[in-house]
């Protein structure tokens, strides 16, 4: 059998990470995409603002892109979207009507909106794409108008979960579509591609409907101002804190834009339900008794532009946090945000502020699946090859545990990488090859122009500090004619330190008269050495390193 003859499952992410989720199926000559999310940045990638797939790969084969195709729109599924349509700006976009919204807000921003196509396709129905039929198959997430996805190739069936849950309660929209999903699985699967993100937790999840009867125990009896924080995506959670404030006499007051985006086009498209009069403008709430209003706002994973963060810090125009408001963080933290989450909670704290956020309290429900019901999606299915994706590694080796307990055989599951080649025909499954794959930074307007050696200067900085020298010579023989002067940052604070910058002119004046006297007008020469010196007497000194910057000027 030819390569051709077989299908290619890729990853350009979502693979031993959270987020950046994009895959890449490909038969032939044709290609689909499925989702196009953002990564959050870590700790140490200093001014990145996210994370995106490399898409290296799709550029070179744009012309056989037959779609791109969205499961949900949450942001590590949909947030790379404005910078990978400049690449494959002709490319097809299906989505579901909410997620096709969500996106369209994202390109009208970015400036390209009229130039992509949106396709809203709704759960149920199927569309084609080069040799590809897609099927949406309605699913629970955490966010309304999530699908999984049939894909049918050449080769046999493939069920691509996206991210899903179980929910026998859910606020609306109904329950997954198990019937399809296990009407497919008699017919027979080849492969199951599925989250992997709370394949640890045991049991199943949390429903909508608990976590709305526990936002009612916190506003029943409440006197006080309620501020809730959630994902500005969540449309469920916000339903359900509109629906307790109208029934305990509250005007509902919305603040940060991503909300209030989220919030216009639910309601537009009919996703929510806001109640005649109960919204009113944030400038309005100082009027306002503090037992008839409640605030709901972004900012649950801490970040600093949100506008819980700038209430924490006393830096939001409209609202200050005042001794007894209560506030509910009805969000689980992503990881790596676990210390900015934090530090607002102790703030909110000291401004006299109750804070809801423990577990306990089970004011959030995670919209991914816990291990029985993997097991059960699992057993529907009956797959003959298994690909666990949407996790770190060891989520994906747990749930191929989980998949090899529950009857696949060893050598049909695959555990790939970012980039690697899953090649499957109808007998088998490998591992072959790999296409360019990774991250690719987005710092402020600039894509992709922070690469690895400008993260290194500034974990460089932001560790040591820099230490600039600058003299001006004679384009004459190189002579000093003024300074050397000393400027630093984020290393030592010069008035407090004259003996050593002291030192430091008296090493910068050696250099030039001894670089003088081998070779005159060597500028780099003397830069290369008066780098070189000044950083090894530094470590002797203080035992730091900081980047040390020689700055010359001919006259």
């Amino acid at each position: 059998m030819s390569s051709k003859e077989k299908l290619k499952i890729i990853a350009l992410g979502g693979l031993n990470e959270i987020g950046k989720n994009m895959y890449v199926y490909e038969y032939g000559q044709d290609i689909i995409v499925v989702d196009c999310g953002i990564g959050f940045p870590d700790d140490d990638m200093y001014g990145i603002d996210s994370v995106i797939p490399d898409i290296t790969y799709l550029t070179k084969n744009a012309d056989r892109v037959r779609g791109i195709i969205l499961t949900h729109g949450h942001e590590d599924h949909i947030g790379a979207m404005p910078f990978v349509m400049d690449e494959l700006m002709s490319v097809p976009v299906y989505a579901t009507p909410l997620t096709c919204a969500l996106v369209n807000i994202k390109l009208q921003e970015h400036g390209t909106a009229s130039l992509v196509t949106m396709n809203p396709v709704k759960a149920g129905e199927t569309i084609k794409c080069g040799c590809f039929k897609i099927e949406f198959i309605h699913v629970n997430h955490s966010i309304p108008d999530s699908v999984a996805l049939a894909i049918k190739t050449p080769v046999g069936v493939i069920i691509h979960t996206g991210d899903y849950k179980i929910d026998t309660t859910p606020i609306d929209g109904g329950m997954i579509d198990l019937a399809r999903i296990g009407e497919l699985g008699k017919k027979g699967v080849l492969a199951l591609v599925t989250d992997s993100t709370n394949v640890e937790n045991p049991g199943y999840s949390l429903s909508e409907s608990v976590v709305a009867a526990n936002f009612e125990n916190q506003f029943k009896d409440f006197h006080e101002r309620i501020i809730v924080t959630t994902f500005a995506s969540n449309v469920h959670r916000l339903q359900q804190v509109i629906n307790c404030a109208k029934k305990y006499g509250r005007k509902v007051a919305v603040t940060g834009r991503s909300m209030e985006n989220v919030l216009r086009v639910a309601t537009e498209l009919g996703y929510m339900d806001i109640p005649q009069g109960i919204l009113v403008d944030i400038n309005q709430i100082k009027g306002l008794p503090k037992d008839k209003i409640a605030i709901i706002t972004t900012g649950s994973q801490g970040e600093t532009m949100s506008a819980l963060h700038r209430m924490a810090f006393s830096e939001h125009r409209q609202v200050e946090i005042m001794p007894g408001d209560k506030i509910i963080i009805s969000a689980s933290a992503i990881p790596g945000n676990e210390n900015s989450i934090s530090e607002v909670i102790d703030e909110l704290f000291r401004k006299g502020a109750s804070v809801v956020y423990e577990r306990s309290a089970l004011l959030h429900a995670s919209g991914h699946a816990c291990r029985e019901e993997l097991k059960l999606m699992l057993a529907l299915v009956k797959p003959k090859f298994f690909v666990p994706v949407h996790g770190e590694y060891r989520h994906l080796k747990i749930h191929a545990d989980l998949a090899k307990s529950m009857g696949v055989p060893a050598n049909n599951v695959v555990i790939s990488d970012i980039g690697r080649v899953i090649e499957m025909s109808g007998r088998s499954v490998k591992l072959e090859g790999s296409v360019p794959s990774g991250q690719v930074f987005v710092d402020g307007t600039g894509v992709g122009d922070v690469g690895s050696v400008v993260l290194r200067d500034r974990k460089h900085l932001a560790s040591d500090g820099m230490l600039v020298v600058v003299m001006s010579l004679s384009s004459f023989d190189a002579g000093l004619v003024s300074g050397p002067d000393i400027i630093t940052r984020g290393f030592v604070y010069v008035k407090e330190a004259d003996e050593l910058i002291r030192e430091l002119k008296e090493i910068a004046v050696e250099v030039v008269t001894t670089c003088n006297a081998r070779r005159a007008r060597d500028w780099s020469g003397i830069k290369a050495t008066l780098k070189s010196r000044l950083s090894d007497y530094l470590y002797k000194k203080t035992k730091r390193n900081p980047m040390v910057l020689p700055v010359i000027m001919e006259v």
